[in-house]
């Protein structure tokens, strides 16, 4: 294939190597040095992750771990604009500035429908196995060459502007990769398998509704815990999804991962632990309320979830 995922990889890990390089030089920064070391040793997961053995990468992890826990990263100077300046390039690009935006769905879409077949001679044009992850990183390119081309911004001005974003939210930008592992080890581990054996204890497997119910809701609970149902994900249906659901009722697997997922998503929408999605936004906005995003999400989530319950029933079997 022409375009892998691991080209977007080495692509965010230089991204953030520059980041790392800026914080360093920030003096303003009352920890740059382990702010720089944060942000470069997270750049090298992405360069280097794929030949770094497993133990080292851990060392790795425990090390952005520390530094995240003794408040080692920490916001600098951005030479930012003032809100004069900002409200005044508002309304000379107007609704341009919406391009860029819109365009990472649309050119993602483009590649992982259109496009996920193409080939050159005998490549493949996109990562056959990551059609979509490939498919946005490169809509995301292509959407900072727009902005950048709307904005006529030069230089790497771009990178310090993410620079400020990603100092915003600090350590929980490395969560949603985090938990995504975490899942997956607590899958390896056979935590699905005790989840199955608590459920068959605690409720009649032989009743669909109730499987259902417990499927769904757990997805909910457990990425409440997890703060990624991504982390759930796997957890959930190895242990009631698939031995349960699919095996002993015979119900469609494509089903019970898309409503399966939704219903993680409610529980992504209720807690903290989904510090990017939920406090981070409160963070940034100077709410005086951290957890104001949670509760104005709360009413939706739990709506969504009691519908995903009825579809489940109605639409797996």
């Amino acid at each position: 294939m022409i375009f892998q995922l691991e080209y977007v990889y080495y692509i965010a890990g230089i991204f953030l190597a520059i980041i790392s390089i800026l914080s360093f030089t920030d003096k303003s920064n009352p920890r740059r040095f382990t702010t720089a070391l944060f942000w470069g040793l997270f750049g090298i997961s992405f360069i280097f992750g794929k030949v770094i053995p497993p133990l080292y990468m851990g060392i790795l992890v425990i090390v952005l771990a520390i530094i995240a826990g003794f408040g080692g990263v920490r916001m600098g100077s951005y030479q930012q604009t003032t809100d004069q300046e900002r409200e005044a390039s508002s309304r000379r690009f107007g609704n341009k500035l919406f391009i860029p935006a819109l365009l990472i769905p649309i050119v993602t879409v483009i590649g992982s429908v259109v496009l996920k077949k193409t080939q050159i001679g005998d490549l493949f044009l996109l990562d056959q196995q990551n059609v979509t992850l490939v498919s946005l990183g490169i809509a995301c390119m292509i959407s900072l060459v727009v902005a950048m081309s709307i904005t006529r911004t030069k230089g790497i001005q771009p990178i310090k502007e993410s620079r400020r974003l990603l100092d915003a939210i600090g350590w929980a930008s490395v969560l949603p990769q985090m938990l995504a592992t975490l899942g997956a080890l607590f899958g390896a581990a056979g935590v699905g398998t005790v989840v199955a054996d608590l459920v068959g204890s605690a409720i009649p497997v032989d009743n669909r509704f109730f499987v259902v119910v417990a499927y769904v809701v757990g997805m909910a609970l457990f990425t409440m815990v997890m703060g990624n149902a991504f982390a759930a994900f796997p957890v959930m249906t190895a242990g009631i999804g698939l031995p349960l659901l699919v095996q002993m009722h015979g119900g469609d697997p494509a089903v019970l991962g898309a409503i399966g997922m939704f219903s993680g998503y409610c529980g992504t929408l209720l807690t903290p632990m989904a510090a990017n999605f939920n406090i981070v936004p409160a963070a940034l906005l100077d709410l005086p309320d951290k957890n104001a995003v949670i509760k104005a999400q709360a009413p939706t989530a739990l709506i969504l979830l009691t519908v995903n319950v009825f579809l489940m029933y109605y639409l797996l079997f």
